[in-house]
């Protein structure tokens, strides 16, 4: 899908080159999701490039302003749309909408970042993901599982882009591999076992789950195999658990992963370790605070009591794709909450109240501020 494809996709990017063109020092912010991300290190690696000094920084509920001020000429933020933002980028892909303001620049992004950030933003590659065309030569689709890892157990345990009865868990994930003879490694050219590996993760999370999760199941298998990940959706998930977990790791990987001189190789990336750590700590928080939270159903919800320091987007996320029964999923804790599913955005704008904020996109809605039982009932009087 070509920039051409959607509808005034240059508006928004013209706007942000123009405001970033004319500043002396410019504030940049995103949510805390990886397309979001990925749009950051694009322009931050631009503006690196032509000289303009910036901040950059992830939220959860991000502003456009500091709680101490910012003496920035522009504030753009990713992901929101605060009123005092000097632009807001709220649609997505919000990382293809990066990539036309750095070309408007004059400066050259590098498109298998802007790809692996519009995935994580849900998009298919080959699909309705922007920027595919430009990436193409670099990457090829094979049997297999979307891992940032050729260690099978590893990348089974950790992603975030299936939750089954190994996830989270390493241990669990070598016992199922074995008890099935699957290798634990995919660097090896054997389609044939990549196939099986597939067929089994399928299995596995469709197991005792709603029907969407066999549709959701599919953006794991099938992978893109390329870029400094192991694949483009293993790639995604990095840059999704960088901004939730570890967000100074993400936003220093998004900007290095920007630079057109950086080749495809994750040895090549100063924080491609740390950020493949965040990633594991990422996996394994989000699938156990799902696995041992304690859940209710009402009528059109599902709610996820996931405790303190949750990547409570993420839990959200997978209890709607495997777990829930309903079509909108609320997690809550440590003050926060979020919901994925059907009018997510719309649902969390009306329940914040004026000591807590709100934003969302799409599916996908945050709150900050806001207790486990407040947010219960007020999500359940909105829905």
């Amino acid at each position: 899908m070509s920039t051409a494809d959607r509808p005034n996709a240059s508006a928004p990017a013209e706007r942000l080159a123009s405001a970033c063109r004319s500043a002396g020092f410019v504030r940049l912010t995103a949510t805390a999701d990886g397309d979001a991300l990925a749009a950051l290190g694009t322009v931050g690696a631009a503006l690196r490039t032509v000289g303009v000094p910036f901040q950059a920084s992830v939220a959860h509920v991000p502003t456009a302003e500091p709680a101490g001020g910012t003496d920035a000429d522009a504030t753009v933020v990713f992901g929101a749309a605060p009123t005092d933002a000097t632009v807001a980028v709220a649609d997505g892909p919000l990382s293809a909408t990066a990539y036309d303001a750095v070309r408007e620049l004059g400066a050259e992004p590098d498109s298998m970042l802007a790809v692996a950030g519009s995935i994580a933003g849900g998009f298919t590659p080959g699909g309705d993901a922007p920027f595919y065309d430009a990436v193409e030569s670099r990457t090829e689709r094979r049997p297999g599982v979307a891992t940032p890892v050729t260690a099978v157990a590893d990348g089974l345990a950790h992603t975030t882009l299936v939750h089954a009865g190994f996830s989270g868990s390493e241990p669990a994930a070598t016992d199922a591999l074995g008890a099935r003879s699957l290798p634990d490694d995919t660097s090896a050219d054997a389609a044939d076992d990549r196939r099986r590996l597939a067929s089994f993760v399928a299995l596995r999370a469709v197991a005792d789950a709603p029907d969407r999760a066999a549709e959701r199941v599919e953006r794991a298998l099938h992978p893109y195999v390329g870029g400094p990940f192991e694949t483009l959706g293993g790639y995604a998930d990095v840059l999704d658990a960088c901004a939730r977990v570890a967000p100074g790791t993400g936003v220093a990987l998004a900007i290095e992963a920007a630079r057109t001189d950086v080749t495809d190789a994750a040895g090549d990336l100063a924080h491609a370790s740390d950020a493949l750590e965040a990633w594991r700590e990422h996996g394994r928080t989000a699938h156990a605070r799902l696995r041992d939270a304690t859940t209710a159903r009402h009528g059109g919800l599902f709610v996820v009591r996931a405790g303190d320091a949750a990547p409570l987007g993420t839990v959200a996320r997978l209890a709607y794709e495997f777990r829930s029964p309903e079509p909108l999923v609320l997690a809550v804790g440590g003050g926060k909450a979020a919901l994925y599913g059907d009018r997510a955005a719309e649902v969390a704008r009306a329940v914040a109240a004026d000591d807590s904020r709100a934003t969302g996109r799409a599916t996908t809605g945050y709150v900050d501020g806001i207790d486990a039982e407040t947010a219960e009932r007020e999500v359940r009087a909105a829905t």
